[in-house]
């Protein structure tokens, strides 16, 4: 005759089968979001911004943390001529995750396109700072060159 199973291993089975059945679900979204991130940056190089862009927005409702594709987004709009929506992920970037020069060097270049000199000024000047926090000095130097230049027009 069977004997009935104590309470405590049935528990002990339902967690390790929803552990399992979570970490196939999270490795099937990840898989997924890498799938379309990747389409995403080919189709970038290829200079398909539409395609791009959609690929990108479709990793970013599956994945809303990713900094790094809406840096992509807002590249791939400023491509596109969309520089309004361009800055606004940008911004985003820089309101979440304030030490991340990427997005201050993102946007400076796209209001150097605009010839908006004082505002690209400030956000390189915030993102030299932060390249050199960062123990990055080959990369600050680099700003510093640009901040140069861009004073020299200035003048």
């Amino acid at each position: 005759m069977l004997e009935a199973l104590p309470i405590t291993n049935i528990f002990a089975i339902i967690i390790v089968v929803s552990s399992i059945i979570l970490l196939i679900y999270f490795a099937g979204k990840t898989l997924i979001t890498s799938n379309f991130f990747q389409t995403g940056v080919n189709l970038y190089q290829q200079k398909d911004y539409p395609g791009a862009e959609t690929a990108f927005r479709k990793v970013i409702s599956l994945n809303s943390t990713n900094d790094v594709v809406r840096l992509m987004l807002g590249d791939v709009l400023t491509q596109q001529g969309k520089t309004a929506e361009a800055r606004t992920w940008f911004d985003e970037v820089i309101r979440r995750s304030p030490k991340n020069p990427q997005g201050y060097l993102r946007l400076a270049n796209l209001l150097m396109q605009q010839n908006q000199l004082e505002a690209a000024k400030t956000n390189l000047q915030q993102a030299k700072d932060l390249l050199q926090k960062q123990r990055q000095p080959e990369k600050a130097a680099q700003i510093t060159h640009i901040l140069d230049k861009i004073s020299a027009k200035s003048s």
